[in-house]
């Protein structure tokens, strides 16, 4: 089986690209220093020879520019899979819904296909309260996260990959569901790091959304590695 990855050097792509050749496919991966050097927002996507796409490449801006071009190469593709995220739908922030519309092109590309919508990695996760607890006192918004490892994800997106084309599947995320009071305190707790922290609103229809926990998913798939086991791992 010819499989072609998009994002192949990525959080997720180093993970997905060698579950792959472990299974026996034959991986290419695109992107601009990928197996084929390519710009996925220039346009200039060479004919796509694989069976199946897997497309994990992404960013805050243009997926959906870089995920028509992608399709318009795809002309005898027999799968394209998809990595979205949870609360494409339902968080109004220009870059979740800049996801749905890459669902809906994906959709309606007649290509058949498989869409996967993961929580936020723990490497994100991450990312995000190491930059909150920099500052002397930290802000930390009311909302809960359910963070996922990007192996659990990887090792999803690969099964769904290798199998027929399922549609929109269940979303998967992490094992535990957290406030992100208790997420920032666990940080600092590893880093060995001591701040005061003030619990503060996220406004408007987005923090309406968090809040509300759409963000969130309790009857998908989970996986079995832990914020916990992440942040011991360091």
């Amino acid at each position: 089986m010819k499989i072609l990855v998009t994002g192949g050097t990525g959080t997720l792509g180093r993970h997905v690209v060698p579950l792959l050749r472990e299974a026996g496919a034959e991986v290419t991966t695109l992107s601009r220093h990928g197996d084929i050097a390519c710009d996925l927002l220039a346009g200039d996507v060479p004919p796509i020879d694989a069976d199946v796409v897997v497309h994990l490449a992404g960013g805050q801006k243009g997926d959906d520019i870089a995920t028509r071009n992608l399709l318009a190469a795809c002309a005898g593709v027999r799968h394209f899979a998809y990595i979205s995220v949870i609360g494409a739908d339902t968080v109004p922030l220009a870059w979740l819904r800049t996801k749905l519309t890459c669902e809906q092109a994906i959709a309606d590309a007649g290509i058949p296909f498989t869409i996967l919508r993961a929580a936020q990695f723990h490497d994100l996760t991450l990312t995000m309260v190491r930059a909150m607890a920099k500052l002397p006192i930290v802000p930390v918004p009311g909302m809960r996260l359910q963070p996922v490892d990007a192996r659990d994800v990887a090792a999803r997106i690969v099964e769904l990959a290798l199998g027929s084309p399922a549609g929109r599947v269940a979303d998967i995320a992490g094992p535990a569901v957290y406030e992100m009071r208790q997420l920032v305190r666990d940080y600092l707790t590893t880093a060995g790091k001591r701040r005061l922290t003030v619990p503060v609103r996220l406004p408007g229809k987005a923090g309406k959304a968090y809040r509300g926990g759409q963000n969130l998913t309790l009857a998908g798939d989970h996986g079995t590695h832990t914020w916990e086991e992440f942040l011991a791992a360091g």
